[in-house]
């Protein structure tokens, strides 16, 4: 395989060097070699829809535009338009645009990535360019490239599959010997598949390459590096420090003279790297979740069997069956007797389904099966398709907005509006202090005095002003709180893929928690993944045991097991050496061939006794599917199979135990009172029927065939099927846990409503029988009845809907959504696509729902388990209670900071000097981010309402709490600064001495204030703060670590943060202070708050204002 590594390695250096418009430099033979490689292209439907950038049609909750909106009020990001999206970055106050928005949407790569898809195919021809050079290159050392020939045993190459299922060139495949030519060269069993071992699997790889593309070149530690001294603060930190550095040399010496300013280098420093690790660490997580999203899993026929592999780990030659739903994994061509609808707007731009027939076999990697089942035979993986070159030339980006992230863009943006102001205030005080002679330094000596001091004194003196200005604006602006969501996203992912949820969409996250109702589907999700046949009727009497051949007729027996075993879409695996069957399919397909056995099916002969004319496979808006056979004497049967009351409408008669046909007249309304016993006890009802037909009415032409609508009138009832789908183990209590949490659980099933009822009574969604009337229990045709508005109010009280359609489960989101709920929804099949992109939250399974419903869905519940809803609404929750913990955290020291920072500017000087600042946003922004946001959920927060989309995020009592512990900070730190020196005993001490230490402790006292505030904002609302929080091991680390580095910058960093070692006494009344918060904050939490939140007040009064003056 090494001309195939060299091919990655051209694409490789073409990805990541050469520019789209760049010119290709070749020999004239390899011009002449691109020319003839530009042949695979010409006419190739390879064309890469462009998606239309501009703005989504908008949901109805107030997702569209308005001009009342404010830009950082978006309550759903899942449809935003671009403009808006826009709107919101151009007003928010951004320190380093690198860090804010590097996981939002790249709104410039998204128009970049218009460009590379348009030009795919040049791309693709550039590379094959490139390829054909090194061709040249090793023909004029003597060698061969093998790419290029056969390799191996095979007798087909590389480049002839190319040709064909790149051109779609059905002479080159006819030429070859068709389908069976070109799977006789791959040495591959057009039933059976390849043999699969893992010489087999390797040999196919080296010869034709592995199912993969060379990935990115992922980010190293360096570019984050980077990116964190990006921070125009920072910057100018930096020129002070160097500034300082120089000028402080030249002052006071060598020796002395560069303290003061590498300490605020190397604290700057610090930070950045500190940042820089911190964003690392969520880019390594995402990437995770990137290569989970792209990891598909699909079934092949190797040896006979269906296993289930990686989509990485197909490879040319094998048999893949596909369905509707799926995601074609690689270029091939559609085995006979199979029909297939495709949607090919992914490749070609065009939105028409296109029809794969014998006629036009050819199948494209990327595409999805939108109708039919069939299986194909794979010709080309990797890059040697141009999905595979798409994938290579496109990086894909988890970049996206949650609603809480702009939320919190708007927070920083007017916290840093204030903050700045402030800043600003202290810069002007400090330097009219300074240059009028009042700055003093700690021996009294005036710092400035005009006509007396130096110009470099008096530029560095200026120099130490703008320093701590700057790191003033540094903790005054709360560049580190939308990040904080992308932390606990980050982590979120990480612990909801260990609960079996993967997520899609990180807005679904934090969606999750503000989640009011839940439609979810039955069968596998509610219900287990299996069937079992319980109670059967046959030949109008019900067979007990059910699988009791000997009470059936030989004709009615064979009838049955006909219409078993064609009108299928599972298939079975009978080992050659003896032991179980396996039997692969849907729960119901698998349920009704297994009975079929124990009924003496023998499924391969009865599938070679007659072939398939036509197939209508099972839809869920007619409930039903079926089979056109031709026997071997030439009759023709038409075998249906679907839900029992469907079937039984279109049935004349039935077939007696002795094969006698017996009409139904009277005796119909029995059936269907069996049907309704059956639904009544919680049981799938399923009907077999058949008929005979002319085969002289048979179309003759083969695409009229194709079109041929099967005869569904006149049937004759073979068999009634009661299938039992139990409820999942634990799915009870999830419902209760759900319901407990303030979310209403609603199901909607294709089953009937008597099958529904007893389902959701078993499960909880109904507490009693008397519930079970409308409009709590409704059927699909009666809801879409409704008009708007009786839609509207009937949907906030349905709780079970039967026999619904796809259209019926889009209108209940819609309904409810436009009544102010917040709506997931929870789906496996390719029909529930329009519901999931329809609901707020999109849950898909990830074991048996199809490819269209994952790319559908924001998140995939990999064990299609309704238990691992609530564990997901219980992170989605944490998400908002964890960042309010935060921001409490974060508010108060802000607040506190800038408060003594600019009293202390107005009256005798800073208290806290550039170094100590960094420290404290140091332990704001990251540390404190680390250790709050990432507190697991405790389970109380499933005993609370959902949170509310506009509720704000920074409550009554968050307020309350702030303002208590900044009162009490403030007020304790000032007296410090103003009476510190007696109440200290510290009269007597040299004044410099006694100011340094006056100093220290109050930098010291402020930090530990934070410390222990921090234990106080794990429980806003709670007297116990305590509770738990010996499980929060990262929250008990980060504060570890915090107070052991402020120990070591009191007793050893004192040259660098103007501080001074601190005896037993002052620790004790550092710490004493600090402790102070504890109590405090639990008698704060007695004191009442108003109920309606406070920016409401001024909202009002904002309006009011406007009114007056308007």
């Amino acid at each position: 395989m090494a001309d195939s590594s060299c091919l990655y390695i051209y694409i490789y250096i073409y990805i990541n060097v050469l520019e789209f418009n760049s010119t290709c430099h070749l020999s004239c033979d390899s011009q002449v070699k691109l020319t003839e490689m530009t042949s695979l292209f010409r006419g190739s439907p390879y064309r890469r829809r462009l998606d239309d950038l501009g703005a989504k049609k908008a949901m109805s909750d107030g997702d569209v535009d308005g001009d009342d909106d404010g830009p950082f009020d978006i309550p759903r990001t899942k449809n935003a338009s671009i403009d808006r999206l826009r709107r919101w970055r151009q007003a928010a106050l951004v320190l380093n645009n690198s860090r804010r928005f590097r996981y939002t949407l790249d709104l410039k790569k998204e128009e970049e990535k218009r460009i590379i898809l348009s030009k795919i195919r040049a791309h693709a021809q550039v590379i094959w360019a490139a390829h054909l050079s090194k061709e040249d290159e090793a023909s004029a050392q003597g060698t061969t490239v093998s790419y290029l020939s056969p390799i191996g045993d095979f007798g087909i190459s590389q480049k002839q599959l190319s040709e064909i299922t790149r051109d779609h060139n059905h002479n080159a495949l006819v030429e070859i010997g068709g389908v069976k030519g070109v799977a006789d060269a791959l040495k591959t069993n057009l039933e059976k598949g390849i043999h699969g071992d893992h010489a087999d699997l390797q040999e196919r790889k080296n010869a034709f390459g592995s199912n993969t593309y060379p990935p990115k070149k992922g980010k190293s530690f360096w570019i984050f590096l980077g990116e964190a001294c990006q921070d125009l603060t920072l910057i100018m930190l930096m020129i002070a420090a160097v500034v300082s550095i120089g000028l402080g040399m030249k002052t006071d010496g060598i020796k002395k003279g560069w303290y003061d300013g590498a300490s605020i280098a190397f604290a700057v420093i610090v930070g950045v790297v500190v940042t820089a690790i911190n964003d690392y660490r969520q880019y390594l997580q995402f990437r995770i979740l990137i290569e989970e999203k792209r990891n598909i899993h699909l079934e092949v026929i190797r040896d006979g069997r269906r296993p289930k592999v990686s989509i990485f780990d197909v490879v040319v030659g094998d048999v893949v069956p596909l369905k509707i739903g799926d995601q074609i994994p690689a270029d091939g061509i559609l085995i006979p007797g199979c029909s297939l609808d495709i949607d090919e707007s992914s490749m070609t731009g065009e939105s028409k389904i296109v029809h794969k027939n014998s006629r036009e076999p050819f199948l494209m990697s990327g595409c999805k099966v939108v109708d039919g089942s069939g299986t194909m035979l794979v010709l080309s993986v990797g890059v040697n398709t141009e999905w595979g070159l798409l994938m290579a030339s496109t990086s894909e980006d988890i970049g996206e907005e949650t609603p809480l992230q702009v939320y919190l863009n708007g927070v920083a943006t007017f916290i840093g509006f204030v903050g700045l102001a402030l800043a600003a205030a202290v810069l002007v005080v400090l330097s009219v202090r300074f240059f009028t002679g009042h700055t003093k330094n700690l021996d009294g000596r005036v710092q400035f005095r005009e006509g007396n001091t130096s110009a470099a004194d008096a530029i560095n003196g200026a120099t130490k002003i703008l320093a701590v200005s700057v790191a003033t604006a540094v903790v005054a602006v709360p560049e580190g709180l939308p990040l904080a969501v992308t932390l606990i996203l980050s982590f979120l992912v990480k612990k909801m893929l260990a609960e079996k949820a993967l997520v899609r969409r990180l807005s679904a996250c934090e969606t999750m928690g503000s989640m009011t109702t839940i439609c979810t589907d039955k069968t596998g999700t509610l219900t287990l993944n299996s069937m079992t046949v319980m109670e059967v009727y046959v030949g109008g009497q019900k067979i007990d045991p059910s699988d009791s051949k000997s009470q059936l007729s030989p004709m009615l027996s064979s009838l049955v097991i006909e219409g078993i075993a064609q009108n299928t879409t599972a298939s079975v695996f009978i080992p050659e050496g003896g032991g179980d069957l396996v039997i692969s399919g849907s729960p119901t397909e698998k349920a009704i061939v297994e009975w079929g056995f124990k009924l003496g099916m023998n499924f391969d002969a009865v599938r070679s006794e007659s072939s398939v004319i036509n197939v209508f496979l099972f839809n869920s808006e007619k409930k039903k599917g079926g089979v056109a056979l031709q026997l071997s004497d030439s009759q023709v049967h038409i075998h249906w199979k679907g839900a029992a009351e469907i079937i039984l409408a279109s049935c004349v008669g039935y077939c007696d135990v002795n094969g006698n046909l017996v009409q139904m007249d009277k005796d119909k309304e029995l059936f269907f009172k069996k049907v309704n016993d059956m639904e009544a006890n919680s049981l799938r009802c399923i009907a077999l029927a058949y008929k005979t037909y002319d085969k002289d009415k048979l179309p003759v032409d083969e695409r009229e065939l194709a079109q041929w609508p099967l005869p569904e009138d006149d049937l004759v009832l073979l068999a009634l099927i009661g299938l039992k789908n139990p409820c999942q183990p634990g799915v009870g209590d999830a419902v209760r846990t759900c319901q407990n949490a303030g979310i209403k659980v609603c199901m909607i099933t294709g089953d009937n409503l008597q099958t529904a009822k007893a389902i959701a009574l078993e499960c909880g969604i109904l507490s009693s029988s008397e519930d079970a009337t409308e409009p709590l229990l409704i059927e699909g045709r009666v809801f879409r009845s409704y008009s708007d508005s009786e839609r509207e109010r009937a949907a906030a009280k349905i709780l079970v809907m039967g026999r619904s359609s796809a259209n019926d489960k889009c209108l209940l989101v819609q309904a409810l959504r436009k009544t102010g709920h917040v709506v997931a929804v929870a789906g496996d099949g390719t029909n529930d696509a329009p519901s999931l992109l329809e609901a707020d939250i999109g849950l898909s399974m990830g074991s048996q729902g199809t490819q269209v419903t994952k790319e559908a869905s924001d998140i995939v519940l990999l064990d299609d388990n309704f238990s691992s809803i609530p564990k997901v609404v219980l992170w989605g929750r944490s998400i908002y209670v964890n960042i309010q913990k935060f921001k409490q955290f974060q508010l108060t020291i802000i607040v506190a900071s800038v408060i003594i920072n600019a009293v202390g500017a107005a009256s005798d000087g800073v208290q806290l000097n550039t170094v100590q600042l960094l420290w404290v946003n140091l332990v704001m922004d990251t540390l404190g981010a680390w250790a709050l946001v990432t507190e697991p959920p405790t389970d109380n927060l499933m005993r609370m309402p959902p949170v509310g989309r506009r509720e704000p995020l920074i409550t009554n009592i968050l307020w309350r709490n702030v303002l208590f512990q900044v009162a009490y900070q403030v007020t304790v730190l000032l007296v410090l600064n103003f009476r510190g020196k007696s109440l200290l005993g510290l009269e007597h001490e040299i004044p410099q001495h006694a100011n340094k230490v006056k100093n220290t402790l109050i930098f010291n006292a402020f930090v530990l204030c934070q410390i222990f505030n921090e234990v106080n904002s794990r429980k806003p609302d709670e007297l116990n703060i305590f509770k738990g929080i010996l499980k929060s091991h990262l929250f008990i680390g980060i504060n570890a670590v915090t107070l052991l580095l402020q120990v070591i910058i009191i007793e050893f960093g004192g040259k660098f943060t103007s501080t001074v070692k601190l005896n037993w006494k002052m620790w004790l009344i550092s710490v004493a202070i600090a402790f102070m918060s504890w109590p405090l904050a639990f008698i704060g939490k007695f004191i009442p708050v108003p109920k309606s939140p406070l920016h409401k007040f001024f909202t009002r009064r904002f309006h009011r204002g406007r009114r007056v003056h308007g």
